[in-house]
């Protein structure tokens, strides 16, 4: 499973049996805030958020971009993994 950005919807996207989990973002200057992140009801629970935001975060890196973490999702995922601690703001 791949992430993808979807500018036009301003949103991270990660294709899922059927489904879609997203994390919606706003821009700023060489930042990307991720204000909310979300996974199919029938889904949860599996792990699929990490991997969003973790597919998220590395397109941010490859952009040359840092992360804010407007979303709780994000700050925990964040704190709990320093490999990213490079990206946030």
């Amino acid at each position: 499973m791949t992430v993808r950005d979807n500018p036009a919807l301003s949103r991270f996207e990660l294709d899922v049996e059927g489904g879609i989990a997203f994390a919606n973002y706003r821009r700023a200057p060489g930042t990307v805030i991720i204000t909310h992140t979300e996974t199919p009801r029938a889904l949860r629970g599996r792990g699929i958020a990490s991997e969003l935001v973790q597919g998220a975060l590395h397109l941010i890196r490859a952009d040359g971009n840092k992360v804010v973490a407007g979303c709780g999702f994000v700050v925990d995922y964040l704190r709990q993994h320093p490999e990213f601690s490079d990206l946030a703001r």
